[in-house]
């Protein structure tokens, strides 16, 4: 068993994370030749023209270091070998309930400064900006303390943020639990014959949390607009029929993400038949994730295997490596295999290495997130899919090869708009771990 998956959390487990993450950005400014790191969490930004912010959302770097989501205007200053200073802002405020005082488990690990006012912070900063890496947006500045944003420093940090620490694992693994809550509630919701917003509200109650809690923007899907990708809208609408939901969405547990994707029939036969056949194809991907192995293969894999199944369910009548070779599978599979995640969904470092040398895209897959080889503690999302997309049938149907398709099946299954099942996996340095299915199973 791989010593990253057996290694049970445990109350010092913060610390062991801190005292990695201290020793990566130790190395990273010793690389890129400064003396200290200073990374906002972020401002507040207001909606343009108006008096309203947008959601806040915590700059990733930041929450790298400790579990503050929701605390903008604060800073941490790190200088290595000395204690990390957290300037914490807790405003006198009665308009907004104010963060509370420090508390929890990483308080012990910081000096930690309280100001009142985002001003106040450049007096604890500026005499520390000297060489110093600053890490935030442009709109963070304060008198004295400029973001630089080094490349160098944020490739190398971004690169090891791929390898998760048991304390980020057991975050992930709270953030799976509770969302396969709410897709267990998505699910019932379907069945009861609700509108996509009902649907979403059941799963915001069954993962507890709101819309502005949530990763991501909920994709919740019903019949056709399954073949929309990235389907943005809930209508309040209730459908004529209720043949298929695509549902995609995620948690978040002190910072780290969960994102899973799952698709549910009417009974339909054939519609049946191709979300048995793409979720066996999706569980014996995720089962050779391995560590040394290139996501790029497997991705390529992956379009082999879709092609199968195409051939199988007598959608298309071509050998599977012609559909790859001749895009013919890409217009039923057009994204990636999956990406990198944990601080971010699509977490950062997918296509590089440690210097920030770009690891290209296999060629004609450009959607790919994820090029890097697997190695133990990273954690990927494994996401096969066959859709009904009108516009990239369209383009087959007056190309070469639209002889080899059954557009009979092709009009009837476009009525449940696609499947799409996704998972998180961990690479281990054995057999890997996947974090959705042990929280199915434990729901279960």
């Amino acid at each position: 068993m791989s010593l990253l998956r057996s290694q049970a959390y445990s109350p010092d487990a913060y610390a062991d994370h801190l005292a990695i993450v201290r020793s990566r950005t130790d190395a990273a400014l010793a690389k890129a030749g400064f003396d200290r790191l200073l990374v906002a969490s972020g401002v507040e930004k207001m909606r343009f023209l108006d008096d309203m912010p947008y959601p806040f959302k915590a700059n990733p770097q930041f929450k790298a270091w400790l579990p503050l989501t929701r605390h903008h205007d604060s800073w941490i200053a790190y200088t290595p070998g000395e204690r990390p200073v957290l300037v914490y802002y807790q405003p006198d405020d009665y308009w907004h309930v104010p963060p509370s005082a420090p508390a929890g488990q990483w308080v012990g690990h910081f000096d930690i400064r309280i100001i009142t006012e985002p001003a106040q912070a450049a007096a604890i900063l500026a005499p520390l900006a000297a060489n110093a890496a600053i890490i935030g947006e442009a709109d963070a500045a304060l008198p004295g303390v400029v973001p630089n944003n080094p490349k160098i420093l944020l490739d190398t940090l971004h690169f090891q943020r791929a390898f998760k620490t048991p304390y980020e694992l057991d975050k992930m693994r709270q953030a799976q639990r509770l969302a396969v809550r709410g897709h267990a509630a998505a699910r019932d919701a379907f069945r009861a014959g609700g509108s996509e917003a009902a649907i979403n509200a059941a799963y915001l109650a069954g993962a507890g949390h709101t819309d502005s809690d949530v990763p991501y923007n909920n994709i919740v899907a019903l019949n056709e607009n399954g073949a929309t990708l990235h389907y943005q809208y809930k209508s309040t609408q209730v459908p004529a029929q209720h043949r298929s939901l695509l549902i995609d969405a995620g948690a978040e547990v002190d910072g780290y993400a969960s994102d899973i994707t799952r698709t549910w029939g009417n009974g339909d036969a054939a519609f049946t038949d191709l979300v048995n056949a793409v979720d066996q194809e999706q569980q014996h991907l995720a089962s050779t994730v391995r560590a040394g192995l290139d996501y790029r293969e497997l991705h390529l894999e992956c379009h082999l295997r879709l092609g199968s199944v195409l051939r199988s369910l007598e959608i298309v009548d071509m050998d599977p490596g012609q559909m790859l070779e001749t895009g013919v599978s890409s217009v039923f599979f057009p994204h990636g295999l999956g990406h990198p995640i944990g601080l971010q969904v699509h977490d950062v470092s997918g296509f590089s290495d440690a210097d920030g040398v770009l690891i290209p895209r296999p060629a004609g897959h450009p959607f790919l997130r994820m090029t890097r080889t697997l190695a133990p503690g990273m954690v990927v999302t494994i996401e096969p899919g066959l859709y009904f997309i009108p516009t990239l049938l369209a383009g087959l149907r007056a190309g070469p090869h639209a002889e080899a398709v059954d557009w009979k099946r092709v009009e009837h299954l476009s009525k449940y708009g696609g499947v799409r099942i996704e998972d998180e996996v961990h690479c281990t340095d054995g057999a890997p771990e996947n974090l959705t299915r042990d929280a199915f199973a434990e729901l279960n």
